[in-house]
């Protein structure tokens, strides 16, 4: 890796964190008969705090993690294996090291470049950077999330039925999530890969956005990056990115819709089959026989109107045209608001979707994923 350099990335821990501004738009005034407001929402009670970040020595890391006993791995991705430790002090943490066998430059800027956009971040629904290491390697040090990720236990047939009232809040809390990173974060972020594996879940269920290997910073005056080779998790990936390398923050919403479709059915955003959930669930939501994509073990365990609030939301994020798709202000809006204006979102008839990306998706090589579902 002979372009790390340490002070540059020690010039990373100089930055302020922020938090959360509460710059929410006053379209988003929600309807006071569910008690729910901007402001409760999202608090304007935090304050900006001054950097926590440390430079760990590998000798810190090493005795946490046990030697990175096989035992203590709690995660495996494209280039990095995750490693859950306690520090002398009792914190559990989560050691994400770049992998040895891995040669590839690219995945290494990668792994650079999540410790970069992590340093602009701070926000409840963002996973919390705690700091890094740069001896023997590249390593990443974060809280450890208690309860792994939204996918480990959706899909983990010996794990209990994810209830429809966690669910619903997993959903609300990566939501606002995005909308921090797209539009109150000091960048502007396009997390790039979101799914239930990127989405840790704390000891109370609240969701963390993690894994910002592929994120892109836009600057404001920019509409949108075009971005080769195209990189993402397929099921997930929208369409305007998959066959045009278009990125902004539409590509997100395309990804947040199938994670809310993923919650609501319990399904995998690809099943067997090779089908995506979005093409499988589309027909079915557009006649509105919602109940027939509610996954079938909660049986019939839910809130109709926070289900109908959310299936509407996932309809509107997976539309094929970017420009018909809401922002995240929008999708909160949906989700957390009064009664739902179905007029305000209905499309020109020769705007409907058109083009069938999703057998493309399943059946393209899959070398352009870097995960699966």
């Amino acid at each position: 890796m002979r372009y790390v350099r340490t002070s540059s990335l020690k010039r990373l821990f100089s930055f302020g964190r922020h938090s959360f501004d509460g710059d929410f738009p006053k379209a988003c005034a929600f309807n006071e008969e569910n008690n729910t407001s901007a402001d409760a929402a999202f608090p304007t009670t935090q304050t900006p705090r001054r950097p926590t970040w440390k430079c760990f020595s590998f000798q810190e890391i090493f005795h946490a993690t046990n030697g990175f006993r096989s035992e203590n791995m709690v995660g495996r991705g494209g280039y990095a294996e995750v490693y859950r430790g306690i520090l002398d002090d009792g914190q559990a943490i989560a050691v994400k090291m770049l992998t040895k066998a891995t040669d590839d430059e690219r995945k290494e800027k990668e792994f650079l470049t999540e410790i970069g956009t992590l340093g602009h971040v701070c926000h409840p629904n963002v996973t919390s950077l705690l700091g890094c290491c740069i001896e023997n390697g590249l390593y990443l040090i974060f809280q450890f999330s208690s309860k792994g990720s939204v996918a480990s236990i959706l899909h983990d047939e010996k794990s209990p039925i994810m209830d429809w009232e966690t669910r619903y809040k997993i959903t609300v809390g990566t939501a606002k999530g995005l909308y921090y990173l797209h539009k109150t974060c000091p960048r502007r972020i396009i997390h790039r890969d979101i799914k239930a594996s990127n989405i840790l879940l704390s000891e109370e269920y609240e969701p963390q956005i993690s894994d910002f290997g592929l994120a892109k910073w836009l600057p404001s005056q920019w509409t949108h990056h075009s971005i080769v080779p195209i990189e993402g998790t397929f099921g997930h990936l929208a369409p305007e990115y998959f066959m045009h390398g278009v990125v902004d923050e539409k590509t997100d919403v395309f990804a947040f819709g199938v994670f809310c479709l993923e919650l609501i059915s319990g399904k995998k955003p690809v099943d067997n089959s090779h089908q995506a959930l979005h093409s499988w669930a589309k027909p079915l939501l557009s006649k509105g026989v919602i109940e027939e994509v509610v996954d079938p073990r909660l049986e019939g365990t839910f809130d109709s109107t926070q289900l109908y609030k959310l299936a509407f939301a996932a309809s509107l994020c997976i539309r094929a045209s970017s420009i018909w798709r809401p922002a995240m202000s929008e999708i909160l809006e949906i989700i957390l608001g009064g009664e739902v204006d179905k007029e305000k979102w209905k499309m020109p008839e020769e705007e409907e979707e058109f083009w069938g990306f999703e057998d493309l998706e399943c059946e393209c090589d899959s070398s352009f994923s870097t995960g699966s579902s």
